[in-house]
């Protein structure tokens, strides 16, 4: 027990010391007008309660990235714990942070706007074209997972299942974000947390009753417990697996939209770097769970496998994450943990999907320069990219939820990277942002050499890859940034 509490105490002093001082590179002026009310325009610049931004921004980097990635990440072992932790106060949430603050800096931009102005026009159309990618890949995983589980639970064919959220999707994308997004998402911020405190304190509390034990991070311990371990290793697969809950780049996309609805910058750490704390903790209890419920990582690997394992009497084999949450919540938390079981995996997924879709909306609006206060104009934008999702929505699901995330790891390192370029151009020192995006960039290189999806190449050669391509730009941004520290004055 004393790892995992440890860890939660480690994410809250992460948010009260480190993210302090990341707020004092990001020039946070309490007297500065923020977007939300130079371009208010009632459809997405718009002033909103700190406390709902925060609920918001929450719930749409949160959704199910947490919840699935930590449970499927927790396959490698009480690693994931290392990375969680380090990965969210590090590298997350000073990712979430410097996106946040920097749309604000510049007028509420999204990344593709705020990358072109601190590393070049040139990053602009790549960076347009992974945030289409990511933003598609997201809005269609969170289609296609949430209609078939209704599929399994209402025996209502997947198909209109589609067509039903679809539905809400164009609604959500086309309305002012205070009136869906900002009504319902508060009641589903609120589940998602009291789901992940329920399996905390059900934790702590069978620890202690020796239902089962927490396992310790020992050196002992930190080895690949996955089941196919020559090719899911730790590195880099696992910092792949696991992006909600360490780093997301998806968060990127995300943060720009609650920078035109921040009343005031002295609220952007709570609502940036504090929401990705949050989701850190979210990660951190479910890595915890997957692993304590099974009677270790072996235990769990086995139930993720054709091997299987015996859970109260029952096989469990070939399981999904969100079969494990199912049976977790339903274990743990009773009638109770049945519908909110039910509420979290069908539905927080949907909160992630419809935003991707606005956010994917208003990234092709500002690269056309098409005016979105008109419905009418948003609807030119919103049809064509719902048309393309429903047909996206034939791939299967473990495919496209495959290439999200090397998608989602490399719009982070480009976040990072333009961090670094922000601090440079500011004349600061850039190490919070560089070292952070020279690790990923090693890390999706590297998975690109050697993953089956990939070139599927022996790990010495993606290692070989991946720093060849990461120190230089790591070299290169050391070298621009001392150039201009020289030119300030």
């Amino acid at each position: 027990m004393i790892t995992f509490l440890l860890s939660i105490l480690l994410l809250l002093a992460g948010y009260f010391v480190y993210g302090k001082i990341v707020e004092k590179y990001l020039d946070v002026d309490p007297s500065r007008q923020t977007p939300a009310y130079a371009k208010a325009d009632g459809v997405d610049f718009q002033p909103m309660s700190t406390w709902k931004v925060f609920v918001i921004q929450f719930l749409n980097i949160a959704g199910l990235g947490p919840i699935f990635g930590a449970v499927s990440g927790a396959a490698f072992g009480p690693a994931a714990y290392i990375w969680i932790v380090v990965g969210c106060i590090f590298m997350g949430a000073v990712h979430d942070f410097f996106a946040g603050m920097m749309s604000i800096h510049t007028g509420g931009m999204n990344m593709p706007e705020v990358t072109a102005k601190y590393l070049g026009k040139r990053m602009k159309g790549f960076m347009n074209f992974v945030v289409a990618f990511l933003l598609m890949a997201v809005g269609v995983s969170f289609v296609i997972g949430p209609a078939g589980l209704m599929q399994n639970l209402t025996s209502i064919d997947k198909e209109i299942w589609l067509y039903i959220i679809f539905g809400y999707y164009i609604l959500a994308t086309l309305l002012p974000v205070d009136k869906i997004i900002g009504s319902i998402y508060p009641f589903m911020g609120a589940i998602l947390l009291f789901m992940a405190f329920g399996v905390g304190v059900m934790l702590i509390v069978g620890d202690i009753n020796g239902t089962y034990e927490i396992m310790e991070l020992t050196p002992a311990v930190l080895k690949n417990w996955h089941s196919n371990p020559e090719q899911n290793m730790i590195f880099p697969m696992m910092f792949i697996v696991i992006s909600c809950g360490a780093i997301s780049g998806f968060h990127a996309t995300q943060s720009p939209m609650m920078a035109r609805c921040l009343k005031n910058e002295r609220h952007a750490r709570p609502v940036f770097y504090g929401a990705m704390i949050a989701e850190g903790i979210v990660a951190m209890i479910w890595a915890t769970a997957a692993i304590s419920y099974f009677g270790g990582p072996d235990g769990l690997t086995a139930a993720m496998s054709d091997t299987g394992t015996m859970v109260n009497g029952v096989l469990v084999k070939n399981a999904q994450a969100a079969d494990i949450v199912d049976m977790i919540c339903k274990s743990w938390l009773g009638k109770v943990g049945a519908v909110i079981a039910i509420l979290g995996v069908v539905i927080c997924p949907i909160t992630s999907g419809d935003t991707a879709f606005r956010s994917l909306r208003r990234s092709v609006a500002d690269f056309l320069k098409y005016d979105q206060k008109p419905i009418v104009k948003r609807l030119v934008v919103c049809l064509p990219i719902f048309v393309a999702a429903f047909f996206f929505c034939k791939v299967d699901f473990s495919t496209a939820w495959s290439y999200l995330g090397i998608a989602n790891q490399i719009l982070a390192s480009l976040v990072l990277w333009t961090g670094a370029a922000y601090l440079i151009n500011k004349g600061r020192p850039h190490w919070m942002c560089s070292i952070p995006a020279t690790f990923l960039t090693f890390i999706c290189v590297c998975f690109l050499m050697v993953a089956p999806l990939g070139f599927g190449l022996a790990p010495v050669v993606g290692y070989i890859a991946g720093a060849a391509v990461a120190i230089p730009a790591f070299a290169f941004c050391v070298v621009k940034g001392r150039r201009r520290m020289v030119l300030q004055p």
